[in-house]
């Protein structure tokens, strides 16, 4: 029988900057519930790579 296993993240966006050409900077908080663990990231590429190291699906 497959065990079941849950793997739940809170993501939360905070505009941290706007540059001289309009580009918004974003500061990305994970939070990954299970472990209360949470981890910044600058681009949603990084967030995604962190959670899916997770959930073992790099």
């Amino acid at each position: 029988m497959e065990q079941k296993q849950i793997a739940s993240f809170v993501v939360r966006f905070h505009l941290a900057d706007i540059d001289e050409t309009g580009k918004k900077k974003w500061r990305i908080k994970v939070t990954h519930v299970q472990e209360d663990i949470e981890i910044l990231f600058e681009t949603i590429d990084e967030a995604m790579s962190y959670m899916k190291n997770i959930i073992g699906d790099s």
